[in-house]
């Protein structure tokens, strides 16, 4: 009896979080701030306003905000005035630095203590696991009685092309509830949502999914140049590695040697993509997070190490898989 009591219960609260929560976003009623518009925000952001959202944005860049505000895209001088007219915000920034800025910095998110009109906050930025307990600990602080925040931590994959198709996939940390509140928002994003858990599980499924996307193209990336040592054309030993064991995003879909495939950064010179910027600093983030679990990453630890010399070099901006011409001096398809 207890257990068939407790199975009603557990059934009883899933049917209000279905009929309740998610209804929440069943309609382009809610009004949603957007700020980071960046290469990808700006794509999630366009992607909401097309799915019919009333969208309030802001960048620290005012070129950024002009292109939103010229479409008639309300923009917002800080992200204090963006709580004030949003009932969920977004973010998507570069690094932990600037999400604890915007949230908890002079005239951030949290700016408004206990008065803040938002419930519900969402960082897709990609940062440790660390941090975004710490941000969603503040937005709890910020919870009165009668109106609770909530956080989610929900970075995401696929890259600009996918941001640019609303073809993301999300993985998201924090309360179930909320993460299933917003589920068709992400939806208006991305194709994909996965739940991880508990706060901070979704920043640390993306550092270990881009720390293995990072080691991968180092490896695709020697390959190609030991078989161009050996004499094997880049074309040729890719049609046998994607028919092979060691077929991989990096080998498929992303290729890094100029002249294999169309439509990938290697094609125009590593422009736009993935910056090598970005991946060493994705790097870091998940050397530092495995020495505060005390694992040892030697892989990770060398593709950091090789990431942060090809920035050094002038390569920075560069998409990633540069990492094939400008650190292992890979040379282009003829």
């Amino acid at each position: 009896m207890r257990i068939n009591r407790m199975r009603t219960k557990l059934l009883s609260l899933s049917n209000f979080i279905t009929s309740s929560s998610l209804t929440r976003f069943s309609t382009s009623s809610h009004r949603i701030g957007f700020i980071g518009l960046g290469n990808m925000g700006a794509r999630m952001a366009n992607n909401l306003i097309k799915a019919g959202y009333d969208v309030a944005v802001h960048d620290v860049n005012p070129s950024a905000m002009k292109l939103f505000s010229d479409k008639g895209i309300l923009t917002k001088d800080s992200p204090s005035e963006v709580t004030e007219t949003s009932d969920v915000v977004i973010t998507m920034l570069p690094s932990p630095k600037h999400v604890l800025d915007v949230y908890a910095g002079p005239n951030g998110l949290l700016h408004g203590g206990k008065k803040i009109r938002p419930w519900l906050f969402i960082d897709s930025s990609t940062i440790d696991p660390q941090t975004s307990r710490k941000v969603s600990a503040a937005v709890s602080d910020c919870s009165s009685e009668d109106k609770k925040a909530s956080m989610l931590d929900a970075p995401v994959s696929g890259g600009v092309m996918a941001a640019e198709t609303a073809s993301l996939t999300f993985m998201v940390g924090g309360a179930e509830e909320a993460y299933l509140a917003a589920k068709s928002l992400f939806l208006s994003m991305g194709k994909n949502t996965i739940y991880c858990g508990s706060t901070g599980t979704g920043s640390a499924a993306k550092i270990c999914n881009n720390l293995a996307m990072g080691v991968s193209m180092l490896g695709v990336s020697e390959a190609f140049v030991l078989g161009q040592s050996l004499g094997i054309p880049a074309d040729t030993l890719t049609k046998i590695i994607n028919s092979s064991s060691a077929r991989c995003w990096s080998s498929d879909t992303y290729n890094p040697v100029p002249g294999v495939m169309d439509g990938v950064p290697a094609s125009r010179n590593y422009d736009g993509g993935f910056s090598s910027k970005l991946m060493a600093k994705d790097l870091n983030l998940a050397v530092a997070s495995a020495k505060e679990v005390g694992l040892k990453c030697t892989l990770t630890q060398q593709a950091e190490t090789i990431f942060t010399e090809l920035c050094d070099g002038g390569h920075a901006m560069k998409d990633f898989s540069c990492v094939f011409r400008h650190y292992y001096s890979g040379k282009d398809e003829q």
